[in-house]
């Protein structure tokens, strides 16, 4: 993206992108366990935070029976930035492929909002 790091960072950790890749009605925490729940029903709680850098969180739809673990790295210069989205502890290829496509439209989404400030 043809943005720094820190414009990515704090447009993820802030309202409007939490509600693009997490989901809507949830607050980020920032403190280690804290938990959050979205307006759909997707839960979990924060396992690691470097500030401008990497978030790592559990991650659980309400209709999972599982929950799998996210990680949201920033990095690049003050011109280029990389979002990468990794989901561990995926139940297998279909769960992976719809996980796919949908952190595949979050960063479109992700994109197309920072373009829009």
């Amino acid at each position: 993206m043809p943005y720094s790091g820190a414009q990515v960072w704090d447009f993820l950790v802030g309202r409007e992108g939490v509600g693009i890749w997490l989901g809507p009605g949830a607050e980020l925490g920032h403190e280690l366990g804290a938990a959050y729940e979205t307006a759909n029903g997707t839960t979990g709680e924060i396992r690691g935070r470097s500030e401008g850098d990497k978030l790592r969180l559990t991650w659980r739809p309400k209709d999972w029976d599982h929950d799998s673990t996210l990680q949201i790295t920033v990095s690049g210069t003050d011109q280029k930035t990389t979002l990468r989205f990794h989901q561990e502890w995926l139940a297998g290829a279909d769960e992976r492929e719809e996980q796919r496509a949908y952190w595949t439209e979050v960063t479109e989404r992700v994109v197309a909002a920072l373009a829009e400030r």
